[in-house]
């Protein structure tokens, strides 16, 4: 970015909160980065000011804005308070987030959010009235057309005095976009960076000048730790969808996996097809009736390359694991030649000053920008200039010309390089995770944490850019691309519904999916994967997550590619509609097979007669869990493969509890749970009954719960 005039630097919030009222005049459009990138003390400094006077309104326009949990239930609330106190700390959550949940927003102030926290907001009337829905490439545009004219954003900090620097850290994704597009148009827009210590210092793209805000905040105010969200359990369905995905991720390609349980199967599966070649293999045997064609299996010989909007705790074990190691440069010309295999293992030789000449990237004699773009990709030594026909460094002069066998050895015996520098194997445009996640990001060393670029999204999720050249650089760094996400619901005609219901209420959002599903058919050999649980859990009982229609979809039927339950792979390119049919109902659920086939019969989508092939006619969880309940056992696929905030208490209490709630949304279930805990009589450890408020139940339904939870541990 260019650099501007110096910029405010003020160490108190409630001073810059004056500043930004100061230099702002009429209502206040506030924009403020998704997830952990938000400025939340500076965020409800702002708000408190603006909702005790009504005479200036205030739009904040955002997503995925985060509370610490605080759970539903008594029994909830009694067990997650220390939990939320140990791992949450001193995160602050945001003022408007409470007033929105409790529906006691001002009639002044609104929110509008272009992703919603997964399910949080269902009936929320505010919330849904406020949704935008977008493409994350569009959300930029998009936010300058809510009329934007503040943007806020917590930034690291690193140096000092002349040699003081920022990082955009967590969230690069969309602020440039939206600084370039407000200076292109000439409109007005406040920038404030907040400092939070706790931020890691991301270097590369996300790096900037001081002078790139106009304001920023260093009140010690301004630090607090971010928010963590703990490892999820990885059950036995996740780990079989990851498995099958890991199958189809192919070595010397680019990886793109999402957050959660789902993306921690893929990773640990991917790593223990890296170190257990042989385990893996048999396990994935037991998954496949069809056998293994068509699936990879082998070790990462050349490694991967990361390029996911989201850069989460699985990528990084994965960096640590060696897996995701394939580096990509910033340059077309050179990522073609890499790729071709005329660099071979990125070693810098006098063939590959010839391979760039003859690619028409440099020219001999060479131009400054030549010297400029060698010194910086380490293949000649930096700093090199020109000097009418010959090339100088302090006192050493060589003739600028590679045409010339004697000054091209001359130039390559004093200047060349050993190795390619400045390649990264991952880049992200956000990041969220758990507590140790932003621990290890804080003490990589810097060579290290060069290899990761937080960048931004319009160049993470779409292949066609601003710049030239920018398609054919990401076309080729993108090589054998598996981009890979999760979705509620597929129809059988292939559609994917994952961000909204038919009624019109919005689940989360949809981010970038679209974005990557259109860039997987945009490639030559890149595929789109959208993985599902085969069922999932509905106030009128247990529903099959394939269906025949649904009246909402986030992908069109004419993009499908390949989807994946716990039961397999269906590869929907190109196929027929009657072949897509057939293809998912064997991956769904056996105890909904044959419903799906009467529907796509009774629509003449499938012929009559047609069956389920035996060998998918046994998809139920039982027969899965038969089949990787040993590899749990063995160690192969533990509930928790990259650890857990959780104690072995509390991992007990806590199924435990998961037990009981799915008891209480099923009658039966719960008088026979009740019948069975009353029989037993068993009691609970003292320890369990304190942490969840009942050590000391006297009433009726306290005693109830009590025995019930004793029953369930």
């Amino acid at each position: 970015m260019s650099p501007t005039a110096a910029p405010l630097v003020m160490d108190d919030l409630d001073r810059a909160v004056d500043a930004v009222l100061d230099r702002v005049s009429g209502d206040i459009v506030l924009g403020i980065p998704l997830g952990i990138g938000k400025p939340n003390p500076f965020v409800n400094a702002l708000y408190r000011r603006l909702k005790a006077q009504d005479t200036r309104r205030l739009r904040i326009v955002t997503a995925l804005s985060l509370e610490k949990p605080v759970g539903k239930s008594e029994l909830e609330r009694h067990f997650l308070a220390p939990l939320v106190e140990r791992v949450f700390a001193d995160y602050p959550d945001l003022d408007y987030v409470k007033d929105s949940r409790a529906g006691t927003l001002p009639a002044h102030i609104e929110v509008r959010e272009f992703f919603l926290k997964t399910g949080d907001y269902l009936g929320n009337a505010a919330a849904q009235q406020g949704y935008i829905s977008t493409n994350y490439t569009f959300v930029a545009r998009d936010m300058a057309l809510q009329g934007m004219n503040v943007i806020a954003q917590a930034v690291a900090s690193d140096g000092e005095g002349a040699h003081w620097q920022l990082s955009l850290s967590s969230n690069p994704d969309l602020t440039f976009e939206i600084a370039e597009r407000y200076a292109a148009q000439g409109l007005p827009l406040l920038k404030v960076g907040v400092v939070n210590q706790r931020m890691p210092f991301m270097p590369n793209h996300a790096e900037v000048g001081p002078d790139f805000f106009d304001i920023v905040v260093t009140d010690p105010r301004g630090t607090h730790e971010l928010f963590a969200p703990p490892n999820g359990k990885v059950s036995t369905a996740d780990y079989a969808i990851g498995l099958h995905a890991s199958s189809l991720v192919r070595d010397g390609g680019t990886l793109q996996i999402g957050i959660g349980s789902l993306g921690d199967a893929i990773a640990q599966a991917l790593i223990l097809r890296e170190r257990q070649g042989a385990d893996y293999r048999r396990i994935l045997t037991t998954l496949c009736p069809d056998g293994l064609d068509g699936r990879e299996t082998g070790r990462f010989e050349q490694g991967l390359y990361g390029c996911s909007e989201m850069f989460v705790n699985g990528f990084l074990q994965l960096m640590e694991a060696g897996i995701v190691r394939r580096e990509v440069f910033d340059d077309a010309v050179l990522q073609e030649l890499i790729n071709a295999g005329r660099i071979p293992d990125l070693a810098v030789t006098p063939d590959t000053l010839r391979a760039l000449q003859a690619a028409g990237r440099i020219d001999s004699p060479l131009r400054q920008r030549d010297l400029e773009f060698l010194g910086r990709f380490g293949i000649l030594k930096a700093g090199l200039r020109r000097e009418g026909h010959e090339l100088v460094d302090g006192d050493t002069r060589l003739r600028n010309d590679l045409d010339d066998a004697d000054a091209f050895e001359a130039i390559c015996s004093a200047w060349l390089g050993t190795r390619l520098a400045h390649g990264v194997f991952m880049t992200g445009g956000f990041f969220l995770g758990p507590g140790d996640f932003y621990e290890r990001l804080r003490h990589l060393p810097r060579s290290r944490l060069a290899k990761i670029d937080m960048t931004r999204i319009d160049f993470i999720n779409q292949l066609y850019g601003q710049h030239r050249g920018e398609m054919e650089l990401k076309r080729a760094q993108r090589r054998q691309a598996s981009f890979i996400n999760t979705t509620m619901m597929v129809t059988l005609l292939g559609a994917a519904v994952s961000d909204g219901l038919e009624s019109g209420q919005v689940v989360s959002g949809v981010g970038g999916q679209y974005n990557f599903v259109a860039m997987a058919h945009a490639l030559p050999d890149a595929r789109s994967i959208l993985m599902l649980r085969a069922t999932h859990e509905h106030r009128d009982g247990l529903k099959s997550s394939i269906v025949w229609s649904y009246g909402h979809a986030t992908i069109p039927r004419h993009l499908r590619d390949i989807v994946i339950t716990e039961y397999g792979v269906a590869d929907l390119r190109g196929q027929s509609d009657g072949d897509v049919v057939k293809r998912l109902i064997c991956i769904a659920d056996s105890r909904f097979q044959d419903e799906l086939i009467r529907a796509a019969q009774s629509h003449g989508k499938l012929e009559a007669g047609w069956q389920v092939p035996e060998a998918h006619r046994h998809n139920l969880p039982a027969t899965l869990d038969s089949r990787l309940h040993p590899w749990s056992e063995a160690g192969a696929l533990p509930d928790f493969p990259f650890g857990t905030d959780l104690t072995a208490d509390e991992l007990h209490i806590v199924r435990a509890l998961k037990r009981l709630k799915k008891a209480t949304e099923h009658p039966v279930d719960l008088v026979r749970l009740a019948l069975k805990a009353l029989w037993e009589n068993r009691e609970a450890p003292p320890a369990y009954l304190q942490r969840l408020g009942l050590d000391e139940a006297t009433d009726f339904k306290q005693l109830f719960i009590r025995k019930l939870f004793a029953g369930n541990l």
